[in-house]
């Protein structure tokens, strides 16, 4: 438990003072922004040149901003990794090569293992960009190049605690992050690849292929199967409904449950009667190579529980069940 006695506080002033610091870290990124220059357009060049790897370093508050910039960076299409500058100095550096491009984020400028990291990189062959808010620090003076996050005034009310000034800095990173997406081209599809475990990634790499019901585990009757032999392979398999194909494979038509009770409507007694008498000729097919999303979008419009998979040629391939699609996760 910490020993500081709290002060009284009230609804009011704590909301208040939630207020004073998103106005406060607002003003910082609006005056960063407009001093936004020249040096951000030749940064986001030297990072588009870059043959090897962007390397973010920091330590303290400034690392742990360093480390979500460089997460940002890899996940968007530019190749990066963060590097803390005190591992750095104790066998990390091993990591780095000649055509990687360093980032390094100081505040202040004077981190002393920044600057022996700065020092080590640049006889390596590496640009160096830093990032600080002093122009004339140490670290600012001896990067290849510099960008200035400098504030007025910390949120915090003793001008003390990293608020504003790391707001800035991870802001700026994701403006530099943001540049080069947008100037490679950087697509949904390309997003997708690196976030294969997300939901935009399963919507845009999954396809329909992937998760179809085939071979053994597809209901298949012939137009000639009695009701009570189609209830049984519909049983078996589980779908909701069977195929029914002639002699080349070709499904001629589906059998469901609403196929089921509207020919008992009709008929009452159905154990003698075939499955093309109370079928839906003409099911609805996708192609394998349809994003599965597509064919949920497909099957939601027209209001589908299930729909045959075939190829070119008209030739059955599989059946994709709407739970098909809930397992993968696709919706």
């Amino acid at each position: 438990m910490s020993s500081i006695a709290p002060v009284s506080f009230t609804a009011d002033s704590v909301l208040s003072s939630a207020r004073r610091t998103f106005e406060i870290e607002i003003k910082a990124l609006a005056e960063l922004a407009a001093r936004l220059d020249h040096d951000f357009y030749l940064a986001l060049e030297h990072i588009l040149q870059c043959k090897g790897r962007i390397v973010v370093t920091g330590i303290g508050k400034s690392g742990h901003i360093g480390r979500k910039v460089a997460a940002t960076f890899a996940s968007t299409g530019t190749p990066a990794f963060f590097m803390h500058a005190a591992e750095a100095l104790h066998g990390d550096l091993g990591m780095i090569t000649k055509d990687d491009l360093i980032i390094a984020i100081s505040y202040s400028g004077t981190a002393s293992e920044l600057l022996t990291v700065l020092t080590i990189t640049k006889r390596l062959g590496c640009t160096c960009i830093a990032i600080t808010g002093h122009k004339d620090s140490a670290l600012a003076l001896n990067a290849d190049l510099h960008l200035d996050v400098h504030i007025a005034h910390e949120a915090c009310p003793l001008n003390l605690a990293p608020t504003s000034s790391t707001t800035a800095t991870l802001v700026l990173g994701d403006a530099l992050a943001v540049a080069c997406l947008e100037t490679r081209g950087f697509s949904r599809e390309d997003f997708a690849r690196s976030h294969p475990g997300g939901a935009l990634g399963r919507q845009l790499l999954t396809y329909v292929n992937d998760i179809m019901r085939k071979g053994e585990a597809l209901p298949l009757v012939n137009p000639t199967t009695l009701i009570p032999d189609a209830l049984a392979e519909m049983s078996a398999k589980g779908m909701g409904m069977t195929i029914v194909i002639d002699a080349n494979q070709r499904p001629v038509g589906i059998f469901t449950d609403g196929d089921l009770r509207r020919l008992i409507t009709r008929h009452g007694d159905i154990r003698y009667l075939t499955v093309d008498q109370g079928m839906t000729p003409n099911p609805k097919t996708l192609p394998a190579t349809e994003l599965a999303i597509k064919a949920a979008n497909t099957m939601d419009q027209l209001r589908l529980n299930q729909v045959l998979i075939t190829d070119t040629n008209g030739l059955l391939l599989g059946a994709l069940h709407m739970h098909d699609l809930l397992d993968a996760k696709v919706i």
